[in-house]
């Protein structure tokens, strides 16, 4: 009768965890959210007036969540050469930012976080095409 309650038990997880997996795969890539959260936070306040302080304070973690989300793994809708090449642009991006932010050269840091933005928004866009739930990311 134990045996029968641990295999049943074990068949259970294995369906929850494939359930999970499928779920993630189809309805969200979590890093890719975490690191829009600190890229929005950082991006409009230079966007709307050109205020480039919350971009410097987040620089570094900015920096920090690119090198995970390039190191995580890749939903299957995105796994793909041109997505992990992004993710190594904008985890490379993200570290040289760290360090133009420190220099103090506002033009620099301006450049710089346009390119990161373009970057991320590439990565987005490979997420969301294909898509038909509605989503219109608007900056």
């Amino acid at each position: 009768m134990l045996l029968a309650g641990l295999l049943a038990c074990s068949g259970k997880q294995e369906s929850t965890s494939n359930e999970a997996a499928e779920v993630a795969d189809s309805d969200d890539w979590t890093m890719m959210d975490d690191f829009h959260m600190v890229m929005a936070e950082s991006f409009h306040p230079y966007k709307d007036s050109a205020n480039l302080e919350p971009a410097i304070r987040l620089a570094p973690e900015m920096a920090e969540l690119a090198a995970r989300w390039s190191e995580s793994e890749l939903p299957a809708k995105v796994n793909n050469e041109e997505v992990k090449a992004s993710l190594g642009q904008l985890k490379d991006g993200t570290a040289a930012f760290v360090t133009t932010v420190q220099s103090g050269d506002n033009e620099q840091i301006a450049r710089e976080l346009k390119t990161l933005h373009d970057i991320f928004h590439d990565l987005q866009d490979a997420w969301y095409s294909g898509d038909n739930h509605g989503h219109q990311h608007k900056h």
